[in-house]
């Protein structure tokens, strides 16, 4: 178990804060089978600093409670966030740091949003689970592709984060 500084914790308490903010009052598609949720390039970020996964996680959860009127979004896309931090965090570089939140998050909210439609697992849940998984996936790659990775390419050159970055991502640029 990796320990965190104070510093850190308070570090990750404002991803959650950000994230959170920025899912639910952005005037955009933030759930359902269409959704381009800007906070989403943020679960790039333990790729750089893996501290920020706990506060991803949280900041997830919380944005899913006060947005989303489903329990198993709740669970499933907090779980699909925790996932995807921890794959990102042990990216070998920041192209492919995108992949797993649009892997995880096509795969279990595309699932969970065509449970949900269907009301099972059963013959239309497997004819919904296909398109709603493209439409989830490419809205989280365009997210992940148009701002995530820019957001890795720019941080590193922020002096104030140099001191909290993990050490083997210092020299990515």
């Amino acid at each position: 178990m990796r320990k965190f500084s104070t510093l850190q914790m308070v570090l990750a308490a404002m991803v959650a804060a950000v994230y959170t903010v920025l899912t639910v009052f952005l005037p955009i598609p933030q759930y359902g089978e269409v959704q381009f949720r800007v906070a989403e390039c943020m679960t790039l970020l333990p790729f750089l600093f893996p501290w920020a996964a706990p506060g991803l996680v949280v900041g997830c959860f919380l944005a899913n409670l006060l947005g989303s009127p489903f329990v198993l979004d709740w669970v499933f896309g907090t779980l699909a966030t925790a996932i995807a931090c921890f794959l990102t965090a042990r990216a070998p570089n920041k192209w492919l740091a995108a992949l797993p939140p649009v892997i995880c998050n096509a795969v279990i909210v595309g699932a969970e949003i065509a449970w949900s439609a269907t009301g099972g697992f059963n013959g239309a849940f497997w004819a919904a689970f296909g398109p709603i998984a493209l439409s989830v996936g490419a809205g989280e790659l365009a997210v992940c592709l148009l701002l995530g990775v820019p957001l890795l390419a720019v941080l590193p050159k922020v002096k104030a984060l140099r001191g909290v970055m993990a050490p083997s991502r210092l020299a990515v640029r």
